[in-house]
């Protein structure tokens, strides 16, 4: 039969088949070799390969020795069909203290210039978990062995209840002066880690030193200067913005780009008028009609101050049958106004340019004028004003005054930067500005604000207030109204979205990586895989950030909280909403504590639980249980974080409380001094300044399970 092995007479086996190399090869012709049945080893005349009882197509010759002619013989890959044993196998969770199990530690030849900030905590998470930058205050080994992390916050914890001999009886009964020096162990300029050492913890705090290896004095992002501290939970859950491989090796401004996945929404120019509020935390001078209207009846301008012709908010709205479909303006009057001032005194302004430009870019009003009083500096560096080009002019502010009552109606609404600046030096005010400085807030927060010349190279990639000849007030105008055109265009979110970053949980769902330890073999090398994640807390979740969590948990006490915890990093039995094995990710609050302390934020809507009948020293301990409890649960190889967010708070806040006041009634029209109900003096802000320091002290623990 042509195709098999034939009897025939001992025929000697050929040293080569000559077969011509540029001939086509026909897939189906067989070599008739004519070997003698003699010479087959007799284990080739049956198939006795185990793999053909499951896959004929795993051999390298014909599944059957008889099989008819036209089938031929076959070639096929094993590997195609089987997997290595190495891929097979699972990676086992490293044996503690070997040399491939992950850890956390600190190098205490590294010479620290400051106190970790919180960001510092975040941005390790990032660093194991994501595409974060390495940090450089502690040593990440094995950072592809990590299989979890946990996070908890617990606001309430202070430094000084890891003293020996601390007393929780009297704890709390110095009084808030803004010093609390017995709250705080390290001094400002000592950066270093305090190791922990269970002979010198109180005994209620022991198993804290069987957890951490040291206690961390970190730092709270804040400005003394300005009174503010930023919101710990937002600065954990926020990563910072992305940046290219071109903005990092680009030096300078770099232009606004969409972040990924970026829609615009058209919005109208109305919502972004500024509040009465806002009004006041910007330095304002409040129009009446932004008063309310029991306050309006004894209303008097400041000395020299005029204002626009609007009774009420409600006079500048627009029927929507009168606005355009689809129109930006809606159907307002926009007007861009800037301004140029020189010096008359100690730390007084005058205006000596004005310019309005309508919302086409067309000048309405462009004039010099000439201060009442004598001036000490032109700042012609600034505002490109000098003593020749005033000296023939006679207009006056009354004049500019008299022109802008008459220009500005209900429906109009002015655009500027800063524009406070601007009012005080007309000495106008009018209820509906949008103000450039707040569309597009400073990434580091208020009272911070970005320069326009920094928002016209950022977002409209365009150079302004260049060279020495001063500013000019319509090229200034004019960028204004661009940056506004431009924010309508493409909705509330632009230019925010610097400021805020990207949600924690949102990053790590979108740039989590893997490695083969807890990936297997494909993720060799790091690959994308996202990870999931949980935030568990009192209240609801989903109102927060934690919306963006996989699995959002809220709870009603601590103990709640504990359960949530375990839950999330082991995984329901049967997998019913949260799979088995559990999340990659978990960031929990404990609150008790701080409900205990009065640092209870009363503005929330979540109201603090009722802790009169417990004794600071209780809280401690249960604090303490709880944290060890998750700790005994967490799977090898979890990275485990606790932290305080921040200081005692208390005093800042009744500071800010009594500031904010203050700037209501000294800002309102017609303010006497003598009448205020608070009074705001250097010794108050100087108060406020210590007060913010304390709130910035708080602690943090890190290790590794």
């Amino acid at each position: 039969m042509e195709g098999t092995i034939g009897h025939s007479e001992e025929v000697p086996l050929p040293v080569s088949l000559d077969i011509p190399m540029d001939a086509p090869i026909d897939p189906t012709h067989h070599f008739d070799l004519q070997v003698p049945p003699s010479q087959i080893p007799p284990e080739l005349t049956e198939d006795t390969s185990p793999d053909t009882a499951t896959s004929e197509s795993s051999s390298l010759k014909r599944p059957k020795p008889h099989d008819e002619a036209e089938e031929g013989w076959e070639t096929v890959d094993r590997r195609s069909t089987k997997k290595s044993k190495k891929e097979k196998k699972e990676k086992k969770v490293p044996a503690p203290k070997s040399n491939n199990y992950p850890s956390i530690t600190f190098n205490y030849n590294a010479k620290l210039q400051s106190k970790i900030a919180l960001d510092s905590l975040r941005n390790l998470i990032l660093y194991i978990f994501a595409e974060g930058v390495a940090p450089q205050w502690v040593s990440v080994s094995q950072r592809p062995q990590f299989r979890k992390i946990v996070a908890i916050m617990v606001p309430g914890l202070e430094e000084a209840m890891f003293k020996q001999d601390v007393d929780f009886a009297t704890y709390n009964d110095q009084p808030l002066d803004g010093v609390q020096k017995n709250r705080v162990i390290t001094a400002p300029d000592d950066y270093y880690p305090r190791l922990l050492k269970k002979e010198e913890l109180p005994e209620i705090l022991k198993d804290f030193a069987d957890m951490f290896p040291h206690l961390w004095p970190v730092k709270t992002p804040g400005n003394e200067k300005y009174g503010t501290i930023r919101s710990p939970l937002g600065t954990m859950l926020t990563a910072p913005t992305e940046k290219t491989k071109e903005e990092k090796s680009h030096r300078g401004i770099q232009p606004a780009k969409e972040p990924k996945g970026w829609k615009d929404e058209r919005t109208r120019i109305t919502e972004f008028l500024t509040m009465p509020e806002d009004f006041l935390a910007n330095g304002y001078v409040l129009h009446p009609a932004s008063i309310p209207v029991e306050r309006r009846k004894n209303f008097q301008d400041l000395d020299g101050w005029v204002h626009s012709n609007v009774w009420s908010l409600d006079d500048g709205d627009v029927p929507e049958e009168e606005i355009q479909q689809g129109s930006i303006t809606a159907g307002r009057e926009i007007l861009a106004l800037d301004c140029e001032m020189c010096v008359t005194g100690p730390e007084e302004y005058s205006l000596t340019r004005v310019s309005l430009i309508s919302w086409d870019g067309t000048v309405v009003l462009d004039e010099l004028v000439k201060p009442d009083k004598p001036i000490i500096d032109y700042v012609t560096r600034f505002s490109g004003i000098t003593e020749q080009m005033l000296a023939p002019v006679t207009t006056t502010l009354r004049d500019i005054q008299a022109k802008l009552l008459e220009i500005l109606h209900p429906r109009t609404i002015l655009v500027g930067h800063s524009l406070e600046s601007d009012m005080k030096a007309l000495q106008l005010t009018h209820p509906f500005v949008v103000d450039t400085a707040i569309l597009f807030p400073h990434n580091r927060g208020p009272p911070l604000k970005n320069s326009l010349k920094f928002l016209s190279q950022r977002f409209l990639k365009r150079e302004i207030q260049k060279g020495v000849a001063g500013h000019d007030s319509i090229e200034d105008a004019k960028a204004c109204l661009d940056l506004v055109k431009q924010k309508c265009e493409k909705g509330k979110a632009w230019g925010n979205h610097e400021a805020q970053g990207e949600n924690l949980f949102r990053r790590l769902t979108r740039t989590g990586k893997a490695y083969r330890a807890n990936g297997g073999a494909e993720a060799k090398g790091g690959v994308n895989v996202g990870k999931t994640s949980a935030m568990i807390d009192w209240g609801d979740p989903m109102k927060g950030a934690g919306a963006a969590s996989t699995y959002p948990i809220g709870c009603k006490s601590d103990d709640e909280v504990v359960e949530a915890i375990i839950r999330a990093v082991g995984g329901d039995p049967l997998a019913e909403e949260i799979p088995f094995g559990g999340v990659d990710f978990v960031f929990a609050r404990f609150r008790e504590l701080e409900a205990f302390q009065g640092w209870w934020n009363r503005n929330s809507d979540l109201l603090p639980p009722d802790l009169s009948s417990m004794s600071l020293e209780t809280c401690v301990q249960n604090l303490t249980r709880r944290v060890k409890q998750v700790y005994d649960a967490l799977p090898p190889c979890t990275g485990f974080v606790v932290f305080s967010g921040s200081g005692d708070p208390r005093e800042m806040a009744r500071l800010q409380a009594m500031q904010a006041q203050f700037k209501k009634e000294y800002n309102a029209p017609g303010c006497n001094w003598d009448e205020l109900s608070v009074k705001w003096t250097d010794t108050e802000d100087q108060a406020l300044r210590k007060a913010v320091g304390v709130a910035r002290n708080g602690i943090g623990f890190i290790g590794v399970k």
